[in-house]
């Protein structure tokens, strides 16, 4: 994710992103890291060691408080959304197909949806009750759902979906745009607009079937397949084979340009820009997103997903966020480094992703220093500069929050989530060297590649790649609340 509010705004500095659990790398390491917290004396209390621990109506996460349900792993979403954006009493008309597989005996569980109509559930084909307060779908089907067993929840839905405003995080999920709707939904605002099991740390595979009038163009995220018309809608398919959590799912629905192609390494490339977005035009759009997706492959490693791409939509939001394979961007003009930062985002944050939130340096702060890559190969300020700046000029407060858990209030804080995260790779290599901390990206990227992963399983990594012992490094950059040593 990018912002470009200052650093003191919610959300602010950069956008991402995600995750079953993901398998333990290398080597058994050094007890996990956490942060040390102070009490209010200034004595240190003993750190938290504890996983989060999902509920039937949460994932357990505490950044995120409710979102989540346990009990269940979602393998596929299979959404059918017909969408009027002029029909301000009932814009989505939709239903959602959401094959699972039970973790354990269920009478009744939870699926995350907020603000829209439900009118009917089934559950493997039959009839179900249920309950729908606030975010939480309580679904009662007539037949126990077995412990081991997969099932099949259809929910029939409608409404007019509504963004989540949220008084520390900031406005996301639906966003209606002039001329249709644009969908980012971090950290959790995918229920504004389906049901499902909304934590990263539940990742399936999608479909979408997107019905808008047929003066519009809908576009999500995969692949697309033939467009059909009828009685003056149009409805475009879309595949999604590679699994996704369920905040990068995106769709936006506006007149748009598009432009198809592949890139001159072989990608599969699809841009589009809204027609009232007069900057940057579309070929230089497409053409920034086809250069920088091939260098990220020499260095990174393969492209995780079927094709890459963006979208530039009209929404009055300064962010933009790395939906998977299909980032999208409001109405602004996103520099080479920022359409950077989102694509580097494609390895880190969507085809491996965090497995609980206050990771997110794991997102942000590779994305950061992939930006901070690019401009210095932009003829910009090189690695080495930025690092020393920000080392020297930023004040002692800033450092107080921990890079490795930042709590929800400043899950998005400039500083320590990007900038300190960033700086603690760039103070890696320098201990690694270019060689051995590259190759660590690259392992990284493919050995959780389609997963989830910790911290902790990044530092067993390093410390396998590097044979050298870490753990007070990454103590020091990720979990003191002062600026580490040199």
């Amino acid at each position: 994710m990018y912002n470009r509010r200052p650093a003191a705004a919610a959300l602010s500095l950069a956008l991402v992103a995600a995750l079953s659990v993901g398998c333990q790398v290398g080597e058994p390491g050094p007890a996990p890291l956490r942060p040390t917290p102070t009490t209010t004396t200034g004595a240190q209390a003993p750190p938290d060691s504890s996983p989060i621990v999902p509920t039937q109506s949460s994932a357990g996460d505490p950044y995120v408080p409710g979102n989540g349900n346990g009990g269940y792993d979602v393998r596929h979403y299979s959404l059918k959304l017909k969408i009027v954006p002029s029909d301000a009493k009932k814009s989505l008309d939709a239903v959602a197909t959401i094959k699972a597989h039970a973790q354990r005996e269920m009478a009744e569980f939870n699926l995350d949806l907020t603000g829209l109509d439900v009118s009917q559930v089934k559950v493997n084909g039959r009839k179900a009750d249920f309950d729908h307060e606030g975010s939480e779908l309580v679904v009662q089907p007539s037949a126990t759902v077995a412990g081991g067993s997969d099932f099949t929840v259809t929910v029939a839905y409608s409404g007019t979906p509504r963004a989540v405003n949220d008084p520390i995080l900031g406005q996301y999920g639906w966003i209606e745009t002039p001329d249709g709707v644009a969908v980012a939904c971090q950290p959790s605002g995918a229920h504004t607009w389906f049901p499902g099991n909304d934590h990263p740390s539940d990742k399936a595979t999608f479909d979408l079937a997107l019905t808008v009038p047929q003066n519009l163009t809908a576009v999500a995220n995969g692949e697309s397949g033939p467009a059909s018309t009828a009685n003056g809608l149009t409805t475009t398919k879309w595949t999604v084979e590679q699994p996704m959590a369920t905040y990068l799912a995106m769709i936006a629905v506006g007149d748009f340009r598009v432009k198809e192609g592949v890139t001159p390494g072989g990608i599969p490339i699809m841009v589009a820009v809204d027609s009232s977005v007069r900057t940057p035009s579309i070929d230089d759009f497409y053409q920034a997103k086809a250069k920088i997706t091939d260098e990220w492959v020499k260095l990174f490693g393969r492209y995780p997903f079927g094709s890459t791409g963006g979208v530039i939509d009209n929404a009055a939001v300064s962010f933009a966020l790395e939906t998977q394979s299909r980032s999208i961007y409001g109405d602004f003009d996103p520099s080479e480094t920022i359409i950077a930062h989102e694509l580097a985002h494609q390895w880190f944050g969507d085809s491996i992703s965090v497995t609980r939130w206050q990771d997110i340096w794991l997102n942000e702060g590779f994305a950061s220093y992939a930006e901070w890559i690019w401009g210095e190969r932009m003829g910009g300020q090189s690695l080495q500069s930025r690092f020393d700046s920000l080392y020297q000029e930023t004040p002692p407060s800033s450092w107080q929050v921990l890079t490795g858990d930042p709590g929800r209030e400043r899950l998005f804080d400039s500083f320590a989530v990007y900038d300190r995260g960033a700086m603690t790779l760039h103070a890696l290599r320098a201990k690694m060297g270019d060689d051995e901390f590259f190759s660590l990206l690259r392992r990284w990227a493919e050995d959780h590649r389609y997963g989830n992963a910790t911290t902790e399983q990044f530092v067993d990594l390093a410390e396998s790649v590097s044979g050298q012992e870490l753990s007070s490094f990454f103590q020091a950059w990720l979990y003191e609340p002062v600026r580490p040593p040199r």
